[in-house]
């Protein structure tokens, strides 16, 4: 079996027998010919399939280690696949209570306008989190690392519970992607990828991927994924690959990067807290006095002010007014966000360059 390494380098290549391209076609056809009755290539209509989205599809599962992956117009368009294909009105989802906004507002949703019910949890107990479970639980929805505060959740232990109880564990695997973290391998039933970040990598295409283990699952979200319309286009796709083949590189030095920089802040007497689990490009952090946010982010002068991730380039958002605007204030002060967090995605730019642009800020603000 192919190193991980190696095998994304080589998504995609000897896919198209035809020509022998290294690079595989951008197939932009809507519609592929039958030459009758019954007669197929194995493309009918590119909402169906399409030959450069399958190429994705079927390199992204192998690297999830699964049987089937979906690639959506968005992250969110993935869960909303998830969520529209495996639960109906009663079912009961419990989630990490630290969790990305966009999430929580889509849960947030079904709950009002589909009665399913979502139950948010730590996710650090298992003897709490069991506690949770009722009749109608259906699954456990864990990001791990969570966002904004970067809390791992032990996915082996959480998969164990969601066995003996038979419900589904779905893990969102976005900020560590399949290069450091494969959720299946550990004994989740599904992945979830904001595609739009790392695994694009380069913040220019809008993304989302769901990898399944299970072929009943698989067959459940290929009939809704089909029937929605929700898929990715051929370029989309055709970026996302492209992508791929650097991702390890990208995330290794989004990871070094991060190490220095957290241990920068940890030490800077501006700093309250930081928050990183010592692993992938994503840490957040608060500062002693959160009226000097505004002045902070408006003194950086390398790093990007904006409400994205996972991109070549450091990005500095603030989850108050950006990532999780739409939580009610309470919500977000419950679950620790205040209004002195920010969160960093940390580029591959150089990470002494990055630092001195922080010390800066910090020192103007």
């Amino acid at each position: 079996m192919k190193k991980l390494e190696t095998a994304l380098v080589q998504l995609g290549n000897k896919t198209d027998e035809r020509t022998g391209a290294i690079n595989p076609p951008i197939y932009m056809s809507t519609a592929y010919q039958h030459q009758g009755i019954g007669h197929s290539t194995g493309f009918d209509y590119t909402r169906t399939k399409n030959p450069t989205r399958s190429v994705l599809e079927e390199g992204f599962a192998k690297l999830e280690q699964g049987d089937a992956a979906f690639a959506c117009s968005s992250g969110m368009a993935a869960i909303q696949l998830i969520l529209s294909s495996l639960f109906r009105s009663g079912d009961h989802i419990i989630a990490t209570k630290d969790i990305y906004g966009g999430t929580y507002r889509i849960f947030d949703h079904f709950e009002k306008a589909y009665d399913i019910s979502v139950t948010y949890d730590v996710c650090q107990d298992i003897t709490q989190t069991e506690r949770c479970i009722h009749e109608n639980t259906k699954a456990i929805f864990l990001e791990t690392p969570t966002n904004p505060l970067l809390q791992e959740v032990d996915i082996k232990t959480y998969s164990d519970l969601a066995k003996k109880h038979d419900l589904l564990l779905i893990v969102d695997n976005t900020f560590l992607t399949p290069y450091l973290q494969q959720p299946l391998s550990l004994g989740a039933d599904i992945v979830v990828h904001s595609a739009t970040k790392y695994i694009g990598g380069h913040n220019d295409v809008l993304a989302g991927i769901v990898v399944t283990k299970d072929a009943a699952l698989s067959e459940k979200l290929f009939n809704m994924h089909n029937a929605s319309g929700a898929t990715l286009s051929a370029l989309d796709s055709w970026l996302l690959v492209r992508g791929l083949k650097t991702l390890a590189l990208r995330m290794q030095r989004h990871e070094s990067n991060a190490k220095q920089i957290a241990t920068y802040l940890k030490e800077h007497p501006a700093i309250r807290k930081v928050y990183y689990p010592n692993k992938g490009g994503m840490l957040s952090f608060c500062l002693e006095n959160a009226k000097q946010v505004k002045s902070f982010l408006s003194q950086l002068n390398l790093i990007v002010f904006a409400e994205s991730l996972g991109g070549v380039e450091s990005f500095i958002t603030y989850p108050t007014t950006q990532t999780h605007a739409d939580m009610p204030a309470e919500e977000r002060d419950n679950r620790g966000i205040g209004d002195d967090l920010l969160r960093f995605s940390v580029g591959i730019e150089d990470a002494e360059d990055l630092i001195e642009d922080i010390e800066q800020a910090l020192t103007g603000a």
